[in-house]
């Protein structure tokens, strides 16, 4: 661990007498200014033209003039009421140690912690133990404490990808709901994508990688290979059903058929990121997560998904049969077209 502020830096600290000050005529920014033009010479008094050169004078008192606090407390300062007033008279002048580099974000100094993450530990635990250790501290009013860098972009990432998370969901029932024409098959289908998200991080545990940013995408592009295998599914057997099968019969028939696919299209998958995930070289860590997710939540939640979508389909259809979601639809058709009856017809 390392930390930015480095202290030991010996300085003269002036602390200005208010009340006498202002009895005397002279204000708190005509002794920092003075201080700052005769101890530090930040001012430009003049420039100098040397040929074609011209140099920028400024105004500093000599080494022997400025190198202690009891030379520089017999300066001059200029007063309002009496002229000049010795700089001992309004300020008390005493010396001390401070920072060698006085850093500021956003106006206020700061002091960064840095420190590297040991391996096989993740951002996300480091900085859950720092926000259980930063309120011990008992720090006073006028100092607080947080993250930046990584820090603050994982958790900045964090909220884009469980808003991500949210849209895809809604989206994706959008594009099914118009794609199948079903309220129901949507959430059939989408039943399978809250299962691959266990294994998914199930698989990132067994070969110790973390959860990070790249395995957050991986989990993305792992909610699309999925839902592939449950629309395979309810498509084909939607189509049984039209061409006058049974339910049932149409279940069996419909998941004997695209397994074959099914099958063809996890291996295809798994085999394709399987060079991403042993791959080594620059940013093979960052490409590893993605492919553990892919592999791992494909691979585990596979049978699962095979099995709960059918039967998932068979639930929800015996919803769709029920006297209560009938009332639902029938009231629903019967509230649109009294409202397209009320509709004014234009000319």
């Amino acid at each position: 661990m390392d930390t930015s502020l480095e202290t030991g830096k010996p300085e003269i600290r002036a602390h200005i007498y208010r009340d006498r000050a202002s009895d005397l005529g002279v204000s708190v920014s005509t002794i920092a200014a003075s201080l700052r033009t005769m101890i530090g010479g930040n001012d430009q008094v003049t420039t100098f033209r040397e040929g074609e050169d011209r140099y920028d004078v400024q105004l500093r008192l000599g080494l022997a003039d400025r190198n202690g606090a009891d030379v520089i407390s017999r300066l001059y300062v200029p007063s309002t009421k009496v002229g000049s007033v010795r700089l001992d008279n309004v300020v008390r002048l005493d010396e001390g140690t401070g920072p060698a580099q006085i850093d500021r974000y956003n106006r206020q100094r700061q002091v960064t912690v840095t420190a590297n993450i040991e391996r096989g530990q993740s951002l996300s635990q480091v900085l859950e133990a720092l926000n259980q250790e930063v309120p011990k501290l008992n720090m006073d009013p006028g100092y607080r404490a947080g993250v930046q860098g990584r820090a603050r972009e994982l958790g900045r990432a964090a909220i884009g990808f469980a808003l991500a998370f949210l849209l895809s969901f809604i989206f994706m029932y959008m594009i099914l709901a118009a794609q199948f024409e079903s309220f129901i098959d949507s959430v059939t289908i989408l039943l399978s994508l809250p299962l691959s998200v266990p294994f998914a991080i199930l698989s990132l545990f067994a070969f110790q990688q973390t959860l990070n940013i790249f395995s957050a995408l991986g989990i993305l592009m792992l909610f699309g290979v999925v839902k592939k295998n449950s629309i395979l599914q309810i498509d084909h057997i939607k189509n049984l059903r039209a061409a006058g099968a049974s339910r049932g019969a149409a279940i069996r028939q419909g998941c004997r058929d695209r397994l074959r696919p099914i099958l063809m299209t996890t291996f295809a998958l798994v085999a394709g990121m399987l060079p991403m995930a042993l791959g080594s070289g620059a940013g093979a860590m960052t490409r590893r997560s993605i492919a553990i997710v892919v592999i791992g939540g494909q691979t585990l939640c596979l049978l699962l998904t095979l099995l709960v979508t059918p039967v998932g389909y068979s639930l929800f259809d015996d919803l769709a049969q029920a006297r209560i979601w009938r009332k639902l639809v029938s009231w629903r058709l019967l509230a649109a077209r009294s409202l397209s009856r009320k509709a004014p017809v234009e000319d």
